[in-house]
């Protein structure tokens, strides 16, 4: 059972030097001028599916986007019960290699979980990106109500299959960074497949990550990228206070999508995206005033 894909999209796996990755790659939308690329990481048990919604009105701003899953998330391989492949900084060397085979220069955009990612990564190598979008994904580690969340699903990890374990989220309700059909989104078969696509080796090292992760906004605003701090009006994994104190800390452009929660993605897409396309359409501008004065 699949996920429709956005129009003119393909499924495709991209071959680096760190294995292969599933990915949905939607072009510019014909007739439009081609403004750019952007590679988008989902978050904590999501995957490439969760950006579906963007990426049509992403293409017909111009803008190629290809969404990812991340090393063991839904269709990209990874070990069951190995956790040492999802350290942090390995994801982080899987996001430049995905950029490598992408071709620079890219728009990096993380949702959640993904945002930390892909601030390691820009961390350790900002030569391949354009700018960083963080949506919905805040400075340190995740709050004490989502943490019990996380602490929950390590311990029926700890007992239970990921079939096992779906049952019960369906029963309780679908977490944040879940969505499903009540969003529009996918069938519960197909997120039924999602779920059980998922490595739990995965979940637990990228889970703990949440909880423990330390505040690297000092070291990220040292990076000489643009930076973009979009979120829901409302969030109770980072709340809105510590996500606006960040984005003052990296002097980033700040945007808040009304009406939308963790995932402004799912829940407001087209905000979202037209939010997203403003932001990258002001580093073209900026671009080309340095091109002029270079060239003056």
């Amino acid at each position: 059972m699949s996920f429709p894909l956005p129009p003119a999209a393909r499924a495709v796996v991209l071959r680096t030097r760190r294995g292969d990755f599933a990915a949905v790659d939607t072009p510019v939308a014909p007739a439009v001028p081609h403004r750019g690329v952007a590679l988008l990481l989902p978050g904590f048990t999501g995957s490439k599916e969760d950006f579906h919604f963007l990426q049509g009105p992403l293409a017909r701003r111009g803008y190629r986007t290809i969404a990812v899953d991340g090393r063991g998330q839904y269709q990209s391989d990874g070990p069951e019960a190995d956790e040492s492949p999802y350290a942090q900084g390995e994801l982080a060397k899987d996001v430049l290699a995905l950029a490598e085979s992408v071709g620079a220069p890219l728009h990096l955009l993380g949702h959640s979980m993904g945002g930390q990612v892909a601030r390691a990564a820009v961390i350790v190598d900002r030569t391949p990106f354009r700018s960083l979008t963080l949506m919905s994904s805040g400075p340190a580690e995740i709050s004490d109500s989502q943490k019990q969340r996380v602490r929950m699903l390590h311990e029926a990890l700890a007992v239970m299959s990921m079939a096992e374990v779906w049952e019960v989220i369906v029963a309780m309700g679908p977490p944040e960074d879940v969505g499903g059909p009540a969003k529009g989104f996918g069938t519960p078969e197909s997120m039924r497949d999602r779920w059980t696509g998922h490595k739990p080796a995965q979940l637990l090292a990228t889970g703990r990550q949440l909880c423990g992760e330390p505040d690297r906004v000092a070291e990220l605003a040292d990076v000489a990228l643009p930076f973009h701090v979009l979120s829901g009006s409302s969030d109770d994994t980072w709340p809105l206070p510590l996500l606006d104190e960040m984005a003052v800390r990296l002097s980033a452009r700040r945007t808040v999508i009304e009406g939308a929660d963790h995932s402004p993605n799912q829940d407001q897409p087209l905000p979202t995206a037209e939010a997203l396309a403003d932001f990258w359409d002001a580093q073209d501008a900026q671009d080309a005033q340095k091109d002029d004065r270079t060239s003056g």
